[in-house]
């Protein structure tokens, strides 16, 4: 470990000292509450605490002045749909087979989901006996074999997809709105969290909260608008501090709220770099934008002073770290790759060397790679990038662009010519990486299959890359299509 994160967990330990020595056992006694809040675009600097000046967030910034706020985390996608698998699965989207945007109306998605194989946070806690809710965007799949209450999750409310993919929102397996209120939404699901929070008192719960908002399309409820000084974007996100405020004080209300963890966190970056600031890049790119996000755990019982790290840490770590507080080991027939957290609450170093890399994919894409204040951006064609990759700068880059992003937080001076080393490490990482996860149209020897109904159909980003499917699968895919979606035009699915 180096001295500037030495310095830093020395820090952290000590803020965390109090809470340790009050309740040692805490993490092996009762089993606490869990609610993961997963915010949808929402930037780096787009909360108070994290620098935000148009906006007021007071609900979200005293969670992180009582928690731990975290300065160097990163999702493991810049899109929606992998970043999520990766948070709920523990591995890299490409490890999870679910590395594309899913959208239900895209001939080639469709029909692809996660893998119901695969072990979600709600399947590992009802192993512990927690009762298992979901509100917001799931985004994994919209065909029966892949929605929430296949996954682990007891109860479902929400609205499923992006709108502009499907406006449906749904209470279970009923249809509750063909098109959801936009300017109800927050509302909606701040009614269900806080119901679900005074039901399930006694026993203990995990609720996945995640809300749609900031992404597009958005109206603030009638409240809240006007109420910020960044347009209908701010007063959206005002509205959604107000919601976790709510969440709060439900918990404080009916005495669970030191016994409750609360983890705060946004799928990828905004779709505007002035609320990534001071990084470079927004959502679909693999600069910093795109993949540094809030990161706040909040829990009375283990953390009382209030603490601010910069100890990295990613999307992969939350599955491993939720294992190791309700006690349930890890399976062992599959690769995760984050780290448990708990050691940070117990004044120790995580079990993760300060150089260990880490890989920045865009979908199939291996693009980036960090090692410990290093990020080196890779060579690409352009018909390795997916068709949402904003990148115009790195379209087709013919030479590795190295950043030190202790000192070049912008990603903007390139220092590859200056240190060949690093660069030729970084590519030697880079390509066990490939061998492992895969690359554009190459599978990895670690990756796991992507859920799939349908699997005689190639599992690609775009019907661009499928290529020549042979007639009779190609006849059989349609057959399917229409019999589950009569209802559907042809040429709807593209």
């Amino acid at each position: 470990m180096g001295i500037r994160s030495l310095h830093f967990a020395l820090a952290l330990i000590v803020s965390l000292m109090t809470a340790s020595r009050a309740d040692d056992k805490a993490i092996e006694g009762s089993l606490p509450n869990v609610i993961f809040v997963l915010t949808d675009d929402l930037g780096y600097s787009d909360i108070g605490c994290y620098g935000a000046t148009k906006v007021s967030t007071p609900h979200i910034d005293q969670m992180a002045a009582e928690g731990i706020r975290f300065t160097e985390f990163h999702t493991a996608a810049s899109i929606c749909s992998p970043s999520r698998a990766a948070f709920l699965t523990g591995a890299y989207p490409q490890r999870a087979g679910l590395y594309m945007g899913i959208n239900p109306i895209r001939t080639a998605h469709w029909f692809l989901g996660l893998h119901p194989d695969e072990i979600t946070l709600a399947e590992l806690l009802k192993q512990q006996g927690y009762a298992t809710h979901m509100v917001g965007k799931w985004h994994l799949g919209t065909e029966p074999e892949f929605l929430p209450q296949r996954q682990g999750f007891d109860s479902y409310y929400g609205m499923p997809c992006n709108f502009s993919h499907s406006p449906k929102f749904f209470d279970g397996d009923d249809e509750v709105f063909a098109k959801a209120p936009l300017n109800r939404l927050t509302e909606l699901y701040t009614e269900r969290v806080t119901r679900i929070i005074r039901e399930n008192v006694g026993e203990p719960f995990f609720l996945y909260y995640a809300h749609n908002y900031p992404h597009t399309p958005y109206r603030a409820g009638e409240n809240f608008r006007g109420s910020s000084q960044d347009g209908v974007r701010g007063d959206v996100m005002q509205e959604l501090d107000w919601g976790v405020g709510e969440m709060m004080k439900a918990l404080k209300q009916v005495g669970i709220e030191d016994n409750t963890i609360v983890i705060f966190a946004s799928d990828n970056g905004p779709t505007k770099n002035t609320y990534a600031q001071p990084y470079r890049g927004t959502k679909y790119v693999t600069f910093e934008g795109g993949h540094r996000v809030p990161f706040i755990i909040h829990w009375p019982d283990r953390i009382r002073n209030g603490a601010v790290s910069n100890v990295s840490a990613n999307a992969m770590d939350l599955f491993p770290t939720l294992s190791q507080i309700i006690g349930v080991k890890l399976p062992n027939d599959r690769v995760y790759d984050g780290v448990s957290l708990v050691p940070l609450l117990e004044g120790k170093f995580l079990d993760r060397k300060s150089d260990a890399p880490f890989y920045y994919y865009n979908c199939e894409n291996l693009q980036a790679v960090r090692r410990g204040d290093w990020k080196l951006h890779l060579p690409r064609e352009k018909k390795q990038l997916p068709f949402w990759d904003k990148n115009k700068a790195f379209a087709g880059l013919k030479q590795p662009v190295l950043y030190n992003l202790r000192t070049d937080r912008a990603e903007k001076s390139d220092v590859a010519s200056a240190n060949p080393k690093i660069v030729k490490q970084m590519l030697k990482l880079a390509a066990s990486a490939r061998d492992d996860l895969g690359e554009f149209m190459q599978r990895g020897r670690g990756q796991r299959p992507t859920g799939s109904i349908f699997p005689g159909v190639p599992v690609i980003s775009h019907e661009k890359d499928w290529g020549a499917i042979p007639m009779t699968t190609a006849q059989a895919f349609e057959i399917e299509r229409k019999t589950r979606h009569p209802d559907w035009k042809d040429g709807e699915a593209k």
